[in-house]
């Protein structure tokens, strides 16, 4: 009886670990993708970031602020 309480144990574990490993097999890919979005995000955000601080009102307000900072806050 023990012996048969205690296969039946071993069987569930053995089933437990091989769904988990299945399960990681089918997620590896997911981190690759998401790093991939990630990316063409943070690459999307920093073309629109160039576009809004090389235009000409922009530039003109941090020149001001430079200039400002530069001759003592006045």
């Amino acid at each position: 009886m023990y012996k048969a309480v205690r296969e039946a144990v071993r069987v569930r574990v053995v089933r437990a670990v091989m769904r988990r490993v299945r399960a990681a097999r089918r997620d590896a890919g997911m981190v690759t993708s998401e790093y991939a979005v990630g990316i063409i995000a943070a690459v999307a955000f920093a073309a629109v970031l160039y576009k809004v601080v090389t235009s000409g009102q922009v530039q003109a307000e941090l020149q001001q602020i430079v200039a400002r900072a530069l001759n003592g806050g006045a």
